[in-house]
């Protein structure tokens, strides 16, 4: 039969589709979309720019004009910054390392407890929790920035313990088997293979502290909250929508850009397509 023999060899000559890389997949490479790149840019421009057209043609009185002259738009903005920065910073350095001894065995029937003490972060009201810390810390941004740290530990502890305890053990065991020191085998197997799950829970941590530092200013750490209330107080509705419209980009644009690093750090092979 030469035709079925013709057929059997040019079915053998033929790869498999499914078999054959892609060349962006063979070469490792990030591939994050044009749409991704430009489209919070492009929106928030354009929002920020319909706004400040608006604000510029609200009849504003001298309430008004109090609230906003003199730079305080901008020294609210660079204070919402500072505080939500410093205050993810802390969250950090706390919460990773904690991740990471609570994953190890000496130290892993704790996890229950710290946990229940995270989950207390965030089940005590925000807005409770700081008027507490002020009567222990006093007013200023250091009340502010604890209470911002207690509320956004949660997700990142609890992402790193995650991604930690979802690795194969087969892989750790094998990087033992190899020679592989227990910190070697921490920094070269483990954490490459949670930085997903961690980078997702500090992305969660950054928008929640955007969004908490608004209560700032009722403990006299200053941020877009000032502006915020005092549009509520004085009932002026072009200075509480300026300090709303900046809180909600600031928010879009710290969480556009967690993803973009969240994508770009995400270790070789674990990457999808954005």
């Amino acid at each position: 039969m030469p035709e079925d023999d013709e057929e059997v060899a040019a079915a053998d000559r033929e790869p498999a589709s499914d078999e054959t890389p892609t060349p962006s997949a063979a070469r490792g490479e990030r591939r994050i979309s044009w749409q991704k790149w430009t489209f919070m840019p492009s929106f928030l421009v354009l929002a920020l720019l319909a706004t400040w057209l608006w604000f510029r043609g609200a009849r504003l009185d001298s309430i008004a004009h109090q609230a906003v002259d003199n730079g305080k738009v901008g020294l609210a903005l660079r204070q919402h910054i500072g505080l939500t920065a410093v205050s993810t910073f802390f969250v950090l350095v706390i919460a990773i390392p904690l991740g990471i001894a609570l994953t190890r065995a000496r130290l892993r029937r704790l996890t229950p407890f710290a946990m229940a003490v995270a989950n207390l972060g965030q089940a005590v009201p925000a807005l409770g929790l700081l008027v507490l810390l002020v009567v222990w810390l006093g007013i200023g941004a250091r009340s502010a920035i604890t209470g911002m740290v207690i509320y956004a530990v949660l997700p990142v502890l609890a992402n790193t313990i995650a991604g930690l305890r979802g690795i194969d053990p087969t892989l750790t065991e094998a990087a033992r088997g190899i020679g592989m020191s227990p910190m070697g085998v921490l920094g070269r197997v483990e954490l490459p293979l949670a930085v997903p799950l961690i980078l997702a829970g500090v992305r969660t941590a950054l928008v929640l502290n955007v969004g908490t530092a608004t209560l700032a200013t009722f403990g006299g750490g200053g941020g877009l909250g000032d502006l915020i209330s005092a549009g509520i107080i004085t009932q002026r509705m072009p200075v509480l929508i300026l300090g709303s419209v900046l809180t909600v980009a600031l928010a879009l644009l710290v969480e556009w850009l967690a993803s973009l690093a969240e994508l770009l750090l995400r270790p070789r092979g674990l990457e999808v397509a954005a």
